[in-house]
């Protein structure tokens, strides 16, 4: 791969309702194309959305995994209902394929098997991730809100723990979860007649503010900003501070190209002003935002050098 060991590129899990033939032709492009590590794969919204590309998952592993990928399985980041407690715990029983967590009910299900926690668990402090460690966490996704500082303490604790450590560098921020889906009600149906209107906004619906401001974005049960993540300006540094992973989320865009411009920079091949114009090139749908990693508002966009 085009990334070392110690700074291991990955693609986490597609949020949106793509349709199943977009699924499959976008992991066959993941597989061939991108320098990616690993791939999250897995639902992690809406258990309504699985029946519609559940049954390609073996043909999706089977050609990323050709492709030299690693796969790990994510679960659910709400779990109510009972078919959504049968899926986790159908889920923590596979075999062959790590998983990552993404609520609490999965740590009943996963037992001391070794796994992963998912960014929508909310580990916000280094005694957190030492109790899960206990339990078998061997890598920790941090969530996006936290600033460089907690992640450099984190970092430490899990050096010494010798479990991994993941930021999010690209794609929109997750910021809620509502037992609720928003995306129903905006189109005035309920949850269980929702008819799939999620699909109708491959990258999210839209939400504007009365003056037709650009504000956040909704995916079902989720909110997330309006802009995209974009850490190219830091993610050079964060190896020294500990970090080992560093996600990319999938968006409408090439993510392919996404992909190869951190790898690049993760690798010192260009330099921070080429990356920023690959990245400004691919005509992005949404602006940029750093704020969270600079401990300020999570929609702004700050230089590298603000603290």
């Amino acid at each position: 791969m085009a990334v070392n060991p110690m700074q291991s590129l990955t693609l986490g899990p597609i949020i949106y309702h793509w349709k199943p033939e977009e699924r499959l032709d976008f992991y066959a492009r993941i597989a061939d194309e991108a320098p990616v590590d690993t791939v999250y794969l897995g639902e992690v919204i809406c258990s309504k959305r699985t029946p519609y590309f559940e049954k390609d998952y073996p043909d999706i592993i089977e050609r990323l995994e050709r492709g030299g990928k690693k796969v790990v399985l994510s679960s659910l980041s709400e779990v109510v209902l009972k078919r959504e407690r049968d899926m986790l715990a159908a889920i923590c029983e596979t075999e062959g394929h790590e998983i990552e967590i993404n609520n609490t009910a999965g740590l009943l299900d996963v037992a001391a098997r070794p796994h992963r926690v998912g960014p929508l668990m909310n580990i916000y402090n280094e005694e957190t991730m030492r109790y899960l460690t206990s339990k078998g966490a061997t890598h920790f996704s941090l969530p996006v809100e936290l600033p460089a500082t907690v992640v450099s303490e984190m970092a430490k604790a899990a050096k010494g723990l010798d479990v991994g450590l993941e930021v999010q560098v690209f794609g929109r921020a997750s910021l809620a979860v509502s037992a609720r889906c928003y995306h129903a009600r905006a189109h005035c149906r309920t949850k269980d007649n929702c008819q799939f209107v999620c699909e109708e906004d491959p990258d999210g619906m839209p939400l504007k503010t009365v003056t037709g401001q650009s504000f956040l974005t909704i995916n079902g049960i989720q909110t997330l900003s309006h802009s995209y993540i974009n850490l190219i300006e830091e993610v050079a540094d964060m190896p020294a501070m500990g970090v080992t992973h560093f996600r990319l989320m999938p968006q409408r865009v090439d993510m392919v190209e996404v992909a190869k411009v951190f790898a690049d920079r993760l690798e010192a091949r260009i330099d921070t002003a080429e990356a920023k114009a690959r990245l400004d090139g691919l005509s992005m749908p949404a602006p940029f935002s750093n704020g969270f990693w600079h401990g300020q508002q999570g929609r702004r966009q700050f230089g590298p050098k603000v603290a």
